[in-house]
């Protein structure tokens, strides 16, 4: 039992990350039909302003602030600049691919060329335990149950998400730039005829999905204890099957997917052994059971189109 324990709290912490990524993605989906395949470096990107504003002592909360700050900016640049052009009336589908593929080989690169190709050292926003060899040191204990201990890693990953998720609540249903957002959503063109700036809307979609791209990748740095070129690559394909699994038009179904993909991943590999090595068979699993089960997800709405 205490294995399991232990296992299901792995989970649940690597749940919050996938989650995080899986909401972005989410965002930029309902708001242009798009896959954001750089969503990975882009937060890796985000990471790595992090810790060049730690580098320069600003305390690391802050650089996470100010580093989701310029995400959002970059953000909307990288819709209203790269992808606009290539999602017009009349383009092509493989054009938006492309576009998709060179954003992330280009900001994976310029993320090198800028900052380190290294794996950099990155403290920690909660309480850790440093030693002499190890300067950033591994998450303290946050509380104890039973024979199982909990790492403020873990609380502050579930705090994260859990502040993250009201946010997003609030603003897409209490606000009226959540309207206007739900509205462009749902269908561009209706909100376009009522007077809504569909254009500036889809620019503050990007925006709020690499600023939570920014967090996400920014924590897990933090809880991996540094940043390197490769950080996101595998957190993007498990956000990918969180996403699948829950529907990638329900943020809801983010964030049940994702924990369901982690808990999956961290009871298999615990329990399979054999499993340890190629643990990109349990996204890669689910991805493709939902495929052939329910394409939409489990959260996800059939779109029924008039004709």
């Amino acid at each position: 039992m205490e294995l399991f324990f232990r296992y299901l709290l792995n989970g649940i912490g690597n749940g919050a990350v996938y989650a995080l990524v899986a909401l972005a993605l989410v965002l930029i989906f309902r708001s242009t039909g798009l896959l954001n395949l750089a969503q990975g470096e882009m937060a890796l990107f985000s990471a790595y302003l992090s810790w060049w504003f730690t580098t320069h002592g600003v305390p690391i909360g802050l650089a996470i602030a100010f580093s989701i700050l310029l995400s959002m900016i970059g953000g909307a640049v990288i819709e209203r600049v790269l992808i606009r052009p290539v999602t017009a009336p009349g383009k092509s589908h493989l054009n938006v691919l492309i576009v998709m593929l060179g954003m992330f080989l280009a900001i994976n690169a310029i993320s090198q060329l800028l900052f380190s190709t290294d794996a950099e050292p990155m403290p920690k926003p909660w309480p850790s335990v440093s030693s002499p060899g190890d300067p950033v040191g591994r998450s303290a204990r946050l509380l104890d149950i039973g024979n199982t201990s909990i790492s403020w890693a873990v609380g502050a990953l579930a705090l994260t998400l859990i502040g993250l998720c009201l946010f997003l609540y609030l603003l897409l249903q209490k606000t009226k730039l959540g309207l206007a957002l739900r509205a462009v959503a749902s269908n561009p063109a209706s909100a376009r005829m009522v007077g809504i700036n569909t254009s500036a809307m889809l620019m503050v979609g990007w925006a709020l999905a690499a600023g939570i791209g920014a967090l996400a990748g920014s924590m897990v740095a933090a809880d991996r204890g540094s940043v390197s070129p490769g950080l996101m690559t595998v957190v993007l394909v498990y956000a990918f099957a969180a996403a699948a699994l829950g529907g990638f038009d329900s943020p809801i179904g983010a964030v049940v997917g994702a924990m369901i993909v982690a808990i999956a991943e961290a009871m298999t590999i615990g329990y399979v052994k054999a499993l340890s090595t190629i643990e990109l068979v349990v996204p890669f699993g689910l991805i493709l059971l939902v495929l052939l089960v329910r394409p939409t997800g489990l959260f996800g709405r059939k779109v029924v189109e008039r004709v």
